[in-house]
């Protein structure tokens, strides 16, 4: 099995279980993160033998987003390194969203900005019922773009326009209600609740849950290349436009952005 520097993936009786495995840092991505979870997850999808995939994160945490060693280096990044940046975040989030099995989200405590997408591209997403999400990709002068085909085929347009665009918080029930998630439990019981999941999995032909995952891509057709280009584009255009340069930079250096009403 290949080895990964911010990964942990364990394969036993056709369950292959990826861990985002970056705890000291909530499992935030990074470049090398994304590039490792791409090919995970393409390696689990030539493989026959494999039934379901759970992915999960070490630690307290799920995912808490972006990495801050990442942020610094795509606010320096020129269009055309930003571009290039988010078309392999657009081919991680493909590869995961295309895989051809099963895909259980196995979430605690938070999800933020990229990890909802990740989310969006499971089948089934079992969470705790302390968790909380967030969008807030306008707050720093951006936007949710890469992740947005998933995330809106995932909650809607209404859910999406309202979420993306304050930025706000939310909580497992109003994830439960949008259809981000599938299953709120308390955190003592995740991981039975996974397994239960897994269990239901098992009891359907393999061929059948391959065949039917594709129906219903096709039937959805949500990431064609057209709006990977198009979404990659578009952050690239944010993240490197003054208002971008200065969410970003007043994000790093723990300040108000210039646009924001002062704090009361």
């Amino acid at each position: 099995m290949t080895s990964y520097e911010c990964l942990d993936v364990g394969r036993e009786d056709g369950v292959v279980r990826v861990w985002l495995d970056r705890p000291d840092v909530r499992n935030a991505f990074n470049p090398v993160l994304i590039e490792e979870l791409r090919v995970a997850m393409e390696s689990v999808g030539s493989d026959d033998a494999v039934r379901a995939v759970v992915l999960g994160g070490r630690g307290k945490v799920f995912c808490a987003g972006a990495d801050l060693g990442w942020m610094r280096d795509m606010a320096g990044y020129t269009r055309d390194e930003n571009e290039a940046d988010a078309r392999r975040l657009a081919e991680m989030l493909e590869a995961l969203d295309s895989c051809p099995v099963p895909v259980v989200g196995r979430v605690q405590r938070a999800a933020y900005g990229g990890a909802v997408g990740l989310l969006a591209c499971c089948d089934s997403v079992v969470c705790t019922d302390d968790c909380t999400f967030a969008l807030s990709e306008v707050r720093l002068g951006i936007s949710p773009a890469t992740i947005a085909p998933y995330v809106i085929a995932k909650i809607g347009g209404t859910g999406a326009r309202d979420l993306f665009l304050s930025g706000e918080p939310f909580d497992a029930a109003r994830a439960l209600r949008l259809g981000l998630v599938h299953q709120v439990v308390p955190a003592t019981e995740l991981d039975d609740a996974v397994d239960r999941k897994l269990a239901r999995l098992r009891k359907a032909g393999p061929q059948a849950a391959r065949e039917t995952k594709a129906l219903v891509r096709s039937m959805t057709a949500l990431a064609d290349e057209a709006r990977r280009e198009q979404t990659a584009a578009l952050i690239a255009r944010l993240r490197v436009s003054s208002e971008g340069q200065e969410g970003l930079g007043a994000f790093l250096e723990k300040r108000q952005p210039g646009w924001a009403p002062p704090e009361s």
